[in-house]
C-alpha cells in the first residue's frame, strides 16, 4: 500500500551566496535521491528551512534547476536557538511510496553530520 513518508537531510555551508546555497542543497538532494533510490514522481513536496543567518538564495530553487517541476516546496527559518549550528540548510522531503519508514535514509553532510547522532535534529 502506498503511503506518505518523510525523509530528513541536512548540511552546511561556509558563506552566505546563492552559488553556496544552491550547490549544497543540490548536493543533498541528489545525495538523498541516490541514498534512498528514489523515483522524482514520488517526491510529493519538499519543506527547507536555513538558519537565519542564510538569506542569500531560496534553497528550493535547487529543486527547480534539477527539473523537478511537479514538487511543491515551502522555504522558512529554523528557530534562532543558542548555540545551535550556523550555516544550516534543511530539509524534510515528503514521498509516496511502498517502502517502510525503517527503509529510509536520513542524509547529513558537512558539519551536520552530527545532528542526528546527538539528537540535535529532531
Amino acid at each position: 500500500m502506498t503511503k506518505c513518508l518523510a525523509i530528513r537531510g541536512a548540511t552546511t555551508i561556509e558563506e552566505n551566496t546563492k552559488t553556496a546555497i544552491i550547490t549544497a542543497t543540490t548536493q543533498l538532494l541528489l545525495e538523498i535521491v541516490r541514498a534512498n533510490d528514489l523515483i522524482i514522481g514520488e517526491i510529493a513536496a519538499a519543506w527547507f528551512s536555513t538558519t537565519t543567518d542564510l538569506n542569500a538564495e531560496f534553497p528550493a530553487l535547487a529543486i527547480r534547476k534539477l527539473g523537478w517541476m511537479n514538487v511543491g516546496m515551502l522555504c522558512a527559518h529554523e528557530m534562532s536557538v543558542p548555540n545551535s549550528l550556523p550555516q544550516c540548510i534543511r530539509v524534510l522531503i515528503l514521498i509516496n511510496t511502498n517502502k517502510h519508514p525503517e527503509d529510509l535514509v536520513y542524509v547529513y553532510l558537512n558539519e551536520a553530520v552530527g545532528l542526528r547522532t546527538q539528537g540535535l535534529d529532531p
